[in-house]
């Protein structure tokens, strides 16, 4: 048995094996250490604990994911600090289970689900020395170029909210979490850069609300994005940290900045209610202390950022037995059982004309795409990790058909060697789309020249470390084991090459089975009328092979959602560029802007196919006329009615059409998802609190319109057979 990392200190000696404490005992306890620090120690807690140059050095040359990154520890009291590790598909270190990318996770529309991956992320990293996870990221898609699109779960803010609660829920069982990256960072190249002007309405509706209802379930801490709202930077932004979210939400836990980049002036963020700058003692240490001195940051503010440090770190010391932490269990076969799950649950079947898939009775198979041999999982960058071994596509049939059915494998590098190995098949499966050179994390040398003027100034000893990184920043993202490419993506399309491998292959074997890897929405456009079957399998993880070959040979029956619209065309789209220094967001992107504009998608929000058949029938409401304190409950009969068993997603909507104010013409509400067997019926209830169905106001805030209402369930946002019905709000 390999041995666990230990990480707790003196100071919270007895809490591992000690029952719950309660909140007053968490405050007593916290209180006490806090009075034993020194004023220099509790300003220090403020600041990540590695210097920033041996840090830096260590981090670009591929050490981001070695080792937790380690804040607020004072050694001389035993306080062992927070000591974070990054995904989100998984705990970044070595070994961990690699789960599909997030936006696959969100089209399971599972959120139990998501509760059980993070129970397997905070267990893992609790083993490896990590006591906090910085993997909660839901930030809104708007557009599907966001190169960091695959590190969410869509669109969509009810949605994401139930994901990032579910997913911190799983963690905090073990570790604290952190919901990232708050907020409005929809951008990646210009993360650094751009000024996002947001009116009250959509801020709070469209971009916040899935951070409330993370902090609503007890998220430990928020880490603030990069970018800038309404012309001031989130890592020193008053009215985010302190007006939004400490005062209007209650939020009891800690922020910490994003990595490095994250705040550029002490006074400003410290008085915005910034509390731990990470990972490095790097602005804070040029300036807080003198500030405070100064009077300039009052003491109480340094009080308060260490006090919320310490009450987190008592909290999730406390009452968990250590020997449920051995490494063993780290990427252990329970693990990737889930992993393998979650893959399953995660692919989309699209488009499946003549009943082609599941494959049946195939003697040769031509599998083709250089996607289809490739381990591929996702970013290269922050978010990457480090699985003991991939299943490729490629790999999942050959050990599903083992045996029974011959596999020619073809990269189609040569579209007409390709359509020849096609035309002498029975059934071909290509594997096309994108990797972490097209998608993914990305600093541009330009940002890095700007970045560098906050870097602090190096000793006499760093200098030679200084000297060796500046040499280096003008290729950041080339600097081997750091980061790749990636980027926001330059093509809503599939690649060229792609395409025309498609077209080609097709033409030579109409049996074409298209299964696209990538992060959010591929336009298809081109090619999608050409081929039977289609599958998005986004990056899906360590066992995503497995799972790909159960969908085809039907050992599991496609059951994966669309977390986000795909549309038809990039006009439909919401503008974007990827450089802009400045942008407005509103209310409007993904399934609502489309149907807002009367644009038809290709696949719209919510879709997703299956083998077998599912009727909604006979909705009932508890009450056709409600208050606004009052939860509206609704009923239906789900059936499967097909002959084999499968999933589906209840998904309920509401519209407001005689509304007063500007509204989509649906909204998403709440979704379940369901499980039957052939010729099952099954009656699912969903509640909806009715303060869910407000507007934002900017004068009175959370709005509940006394008005009717329409609730439509469906199986998808465009569903022309969904039932309806109408109910009062008095």
């Amino acid at each position: 048995m390999r041995t666990k990392a230990k990480f707790h200190g003196p100071a919270f000696a007895g809490l591992e094996t000690s029952e719950r404490l309660s909140d007053e005992q968490i405050e007593a306890r916290a209180r006490e250490l806090f009075g034993q620090l020194t004023q220099d120690e509790k300003i220090k807690m403020m600041s990540g604990d590695v210097p920033f140059w041996p840090g830096m050095a260590d981090m670009m040359g591929g050490g981001y994911a070695d080792h937790p990154w380690v804040a607020g520890a004072v050694a001389r009291l035993g306080i062992p600090g927070v000591r974070f590790a990054d995904g989100p598909r998984g705990v970044i270190m070595d070994g961990g289970t690699t789960f599909p990318v997030s936006m696959g996770r969100g089209a399971t529309f599972d959120p139990e689900l998501e509760e059980r991956i993070g129970d397997v992320i905070g267990r893992e990293l609790r083993a490896m020395g990590g006591n906090f996870f910085g993997g909660v990221c839901i930030n809104l898609l708007r557009h599907p170029a966001w190169g960091r699109a695959q590190e969410t779960y869509g669109e969509d803010p009810i949605h994401l909210g139930e994901f990032g609660a579910a997913l911190a829920r799983g963690v905090q069982k073990h570790v604290m979490a952190c919901a990232k990256h708050y907020a409005l960072n929809s951008m990646e190249n210009a993360r650094f850069s751009v000024d996002v002007t947001i009116a009250p309405r959509p801020l709070h509706e469209i971009y916040l609300r899935h951070f409330k209802r993370a902090v609503e379930d007890g998220v430990a801490s928020i880490m603030s994005a990069y970018n800038s709202v309404n012309g001031e930077w989130c890592g020193q932004n008053y009215i985010l940290l302190t007006e939004i979210l400490k005062q209007q939400w209650g939020f009891q836990g800690f922020v910490m900045t994003d990595f490095i980049f994250g705040m550029r002036d002490s006074r400003k963020a410290a008085l915005a209610g910034q509390d731990v700058e990470m990972p490095f003692d790097m602005i804070h240490r040029q300036h807080l202390k003198t500030l405070v001195e100064r009077g300039e940051v009052p003491i109480e503010r340094v009080d308060d950022a260490a006090l919320r440090v310490l009450r987190q770190q008592i909290r999730f010391a406390q009452g968990r037995d250590p020997g449920e932490y051995s490494l063993d269990i780290v990427g252990c076969e329970a693990h990737r059982e889930i992993a393998r799950e979650a893959a399953e649950k995660a692919i989309v079947l699209l488009k499946n004309e003549d009943a082609l898939l599941p494959l049946k009775k195939v003697e040769k198979l031509a599998v083709i795409g250089k996607l289809a041999a490739l381990p591929n999982t996702g970013d290269g960058g922050s978010s990457n990790t480090r699985p003991p071994y991939v299943v490729t596509p490629l790999q999942g049939l050959q050990e599903a058909l083992k045996g029974q059915a011959e596999i020619i494998y073809d990269d189609g590098s040569d579209p007409v060697q390709s359509a020849q190995i096609a035309g002498e098949a029975d059934v071909v499966v290509l594997v096309v789309g994108y990797t972490h050179q097209d998608e993914g994390e990305y600093i541009s040398p330009d940002s890095m020249a700007e970045l560098s003027k906050n870097f602090p100034p190096p000793t006499p000893e760093e200098m030679p470390i200084a000297q060796g990184m500046m040499a280096n920043m003008g290729a950041t993202n080339s600097v081997n084991n750091a980061m790749p490419p990636g980027g926001d993506r330059k093509l809503l399309t599939l690649h060229a090459d792609d395409e025309a491998l498609i077209q080609a292959v097709a033409a030579s074997n109409p049996r074409t089975v298209v299964a696209m890897m990538g992060g959010s929405a591929i336009i298809t456009e081109n090619w999608r009328g050409q081929v039977p079957a289609i599958l998005m399998l986004w990056y899906p993880g360590m066992e995503g092979g497995h799972a790909f070959a159960d969908i085809l040979l039907g050992k599991v029956n496609p059951s994966g959602k669309l977390p986000c619209v795909f549309a038809a065309r990039s006009e439909d789209l919401p503008d974007y560029d990827m450089n802009a220094k400045a942008i407005t967001y509103d209310l409007w992107h993904g399934y609502r802007k489309l149907e807002q504009d009367g644009a038809v998608p290709a696949f719209p929000f919510g879709f997703g196919l299956s083998y077998t058949a599912f009727e909604f029938d006979h909705l009932r409401l508890s009450n056709t006329s409600l208050g606004v304190r009052d939860t509206l409950t609704a009923t239906l009969d789900v059936t499967n009615c097909g002959s084999v068993a499968g999933d589906t997603v209840v998904q309920i909507y509401i519209a407001v059409p005689a509304s007063r104010v500007e509204r989509a013409p649906k909204e998403l509400k709440a979704f379940r998802r369901v499980g039957l067997k052939p010729g099952e019926t099954k009656t699912v209830e969903v509640g909806i609190p009715v303060k869910d169905l407000a507007y934002y106001d900017e004068q009175s805030g959370w709005t509940v319109e006394r008005t009717s209402y329409t609730l439509i369930v469906g199986q998808h946002s465009l569903d022309d057979r969904a039932l309806r019905a109408e109910f009062k709000i008095a």
